[in-house]
């Protein structure tokens, strides 16, 4: 007999109306798309843009805060930045969080899951690339058969670093090694620190920049366990448990789409705003094609 009947007994033999609790409710918030200022219309994952949404999420009464996941990553910076903010409000305001990975928490997708006290996976989810990435195109040749003689000038000795325009420089290379390793440590630092002995695998196995199922994942120790954010939130808190979805705000670019489809009318603006989201949505699909998405 837990507290609640033991007081709703003692009430009764009293004549006095049965005590109830409050319904449980949780916040949802989606993390979707790409990390930092990229994407269609930027609007890629940024603590700028999510400080509003997460500090509405903790300040409710809440029994938890859930995150819903679906990204293939993005700029370290960022993701480290909104994973320590989520901590900080977790921390001050005593609220749990949770985390649910959808098609892919990978790279920074997994950073910002490592925000969460535990973290749950669909069987199928792509987790993992605990790794560093930089990819570009070298177009020297194609310059010069083109004709074209590019000029340019430099105060400092290491400015045109890693120009595409220019044949690949050792010592670039080595430079740009060097920072991917040391974002590849702070990176490693943050899983052991948030996974700690949850972690069953040797590092060389977690930390290879290697994606798994959510099920082998499970096996790793990097996801807590398998569900759905419903069926995992009514477990723990019961079957009345209330979702309240914290939402952000729509963009200008997407009220904008909303007129232009409305009225059949594009400015020119407008029109130089679908070929720079165009790229932009090559860029995205980029990323999430990496893993077979």
């Amino acid at each position: 007999m837990d507290v609640i009947d033991r007081l709703n007994d003692f009430l009764a033999d009293r004549g006095i109306v049965r005590a109830t609790l409050p319904t449980p409710s949780v916040s949802v918030v989606r993390l979707q798309g790409l990390i930092g200022a990229v994407g269609m219309g930027r609007r890629g994952l940024s603590l700028t843009a999510l400080e509003p949404i997460l500090k509405k999420a903790f300040s409710r009464h809440v029994r938890a805060v859930c995150l819903q996941i679906n990204s293939p990553g993005g700029s370290p910076v960022q993701s480290a930045q909104i994973a320590g903010r989520i901590r900080q409000l977790s921390k001050d305001n005593k609220i749990p969080v949770f985390a649910f990975a959808e098609d892919i928490a990978a790279s920074g997708g997994y950073w910002l899951a490592l925000a969460a006290d535990e973290i749950y996976a669909d069987a199928m989810s792509v987790v993992g690339s605990i790794g560093v990435i930089s990819a570009g195109f070298g177009f020297q040749d194609l310059i010069s058969k083109m004709g074209v003689e590019r000029r340019v000038h430099a105060q400092g000795a290491h400015k045109s670093f890693l120009d595409p325009f220019k044949p690949e420089n050792p010592e670039d290379v080595a430079r740009l090694d060097a920072i991917q390793k040391d974002i590849h440590r702070q990176f490693t630092t943050f899983v052991r620190k948030r996974r700690g002995e949850r972690l069953t695998a040797a590092d060389e196995a977690v930390f290879n920049g290697d994606i798994w199922t959510g099920e082998r994942a499970l096996e790793l120790g990097l996801v807590d366990g398998l569900g759905d954010l419903r069926t995992i939130m009514r477990r723990k808190y019961g079957p009345d448990v209330r979702f309240l979805i914290v939402e952000r705000p729509m963009s200008w670019l997407e009220r904008r789409l909303g007129r232009v489809g409305g009225s059949g009318l594009e400015s020119a603006d407008a029109r130089i705003g679908w070929a720079s989201d165009l790229i932009s949505a090559v860029e995205e699909r980029a990323h999430w094609a990496r893993f077979g998405l």
